[in-house]
C-alpha cells in the first residue's frame, strides 16, 4: 500500500468506509503547466455518512477530511466519488 493511500484511509477511517478504493492518477497529468508538487488522485468512498446529504455536501466532507493532505502539498487534485452503501450496492 502506498504511503498516501494509506494517510488517505487513516484520515477517512472516522467515516467508517465500507468501501475505500484508490487510484494514483499523476502519470496522467505529468508535465502539465499546473503540477507543481502533489500527487493527482481518484478515490470512490462508500459510507452511510452520506445518507441524506447531496452530491457537493459529499464531497466537502471528503475534501476536509483530508485537508490536512491538501495543506502539506502532498495532493494537487482529487476525483471523488461518495456513495452510501444503498447507492452504490444497487448501482453495482
Amino acid at each position: 500500500m502506498s504511503a498516501i493511500r494509506q494517510e488517505m484511509a487513516e484520515l477517512l477511517a472516522p467515516m467508517n468506509p465500507e468501501i475505500f478504493e484508490f487510484e494514483d492518477e499523476s502519470h496522467l497529468h505529468a508535465g502539465h503547466a499546473g503540477n507543481r508538487g502533489g500527487g493527482h488522485y481518484s478515490v470512490l468512498v462508500v459510507s452511510e455518512v452520506f445518507a441524506g446529504q447531496p452530491r457537493i455536501a459529499r464531497w466537502r466532507k471528503v475534501q476536509a477530511a483530508l485537508a490536512p493532505l491538501f495543506q502539506a502539498g502532498k495532493i494537487h487534485a482529487l476525483t471523488i466519488q461518495a456513495h452510501t452503501p444503498s447507492e452504490y450496492f444497487h448501482s453495482h
